[in-house]
């Protein structure tokens, strides 16, 4: 498992409250068993307390102390009706269908941190990443106005020095096919995610073509997006557009792409479109025997992501450790 090192000594100067939907799945139990004995996360469990507790006693996880808070039960629970409401009758919400809403965990714990009574949110497996986003979209809304949100991956393995390697991919979760200037906000974010692992980052804008060798309007639209991303983010390497293999082999970046700071070493890729995102993060995690953490939401008013369907308790407890220390 990556060594979460700097991000738990941040947060043990800075403990979180992260709320987890599914409190009786067993993952997410024995995710709360371990974040319980540390001092640096308070896990908040969505469902029933008599279930909750009955579940982590038949999997044998000790929960002494968890929070635990069944929607509907809530001593705020009208109010966060009420503000929801408020939020959302422009757009024809009513207050019997914001109630409904609210019985929903991924609603109610979106809510949950609008209203500050907790740091973060981290959805269950048991959500599609569009049931997520809705509602995120809606109450929490985008970090710049106007602007969209994303996701990025960040994969890790050993590498032959002893030490970490550690990429950024994005966007492989959200975006269909994002515009220039929507790949310049989506670099920016990757950035910023990025160096939260440490990472320097070298950003690659990625394509079929390297500087100019292929033709066509993707190609241009990579390339416009590197060159405004150059200016947007002055302190930051950036190259584009550039191919997969001029982006990480020093050898063809000497061939094709003479002098440049990223070529042959990039570490944070900014894919062309959903498609190749979501392929070619997974065709790393799965071939090169990476570790994936992600996808993380990027680019909102505060920390929530989601797992990944056939996740295990270590992928969540490591998912808590990520949305908290994005929190900070």
């Amino acid at each position: 498992m990556f060594g979460f090192g700097s991000m738990i000594e941040n947060l043990k100067k800075n403990p979180k409250r992260i709320v987890l939907t599914d409190g009786t799945d067993p993952r997410i139990l024995e995710a709360a068993s371990r974040l319980l004995a540390s001092n640096f996360i308070k896990p908040v469990l969505l469902g029933n307390a008599e279930k909750v507790e009955r579940s982590a006693e038949e999997a044998g996880y000790n929960i002494r102390g968890a929070e635990i808070i069944e929607p509907q039960s809530w001593e705020r629970f009208d109010e966060m009706v009420s503000l929801y409401y408020e939020m959302r009758k422009d757009k024809g919400m009513t207050m019997e269908k914001a109630r409904s809403l609210m019985l929903e965990e991924h609603y109610f714990g979106t809510m949950l941190v609008k209203m500050k009574e907790v740091d973060c949110l981290l959805v269950s497996s048991t959500y599609s990443t569009a049931e997520i986003v809705r509602p995120a979209l809606q109450i929490i809304k985008t970090k710049h106005p106007g602007k969209i949100a994303s996701s990025c991956m960040i994969l890790v393995r050993p590498s032959a020095t002893g030490e970490n390697e550690v990429l950024a991919m994005a966007d492989c979760a959200l975006n269909i096919k994002p515009t220039e200037d929507e790949l310049v906000t989506i670099c920016g974010d990757t950035v910023e995610c990025a160096r939260a692992f440490g990472v320097d980052p070298k950003v690659a804008f990625l394509s079929y073509s390297t500087l100019g060798s292929g033709k066509g309007e993707d190609v241009d639209r990579m390339r416009n997006a590197a060159e405004k991303a150059k200016k947007e983010f002055p302190d930051v390497a950036i190259e584009g557009e550039l191919q997969f293999d001029t982006a990480v082999s020093p050898r063809v970046a000497r061939t094709k792409c003479p002098g440049s700071k990223v070529a042959g070493y990039a570490n944070t890729f900014i894919f062309p479109d959903l498609y190749a995102g979501n392929i070619g993060s997974k065709i790393a995690q799965r071939m090169g025997n990476f570790e994936a953490y992600g996808p993380i939401l990027l680019g909102l008013n505060a920390q929530i992501n989601y797992l990944p369907r056939g996740c295990n308790a270590l992928e969540v407890y490591s998912m808590c450790i990520v949305t908290a220390a994005l929190s900070i």
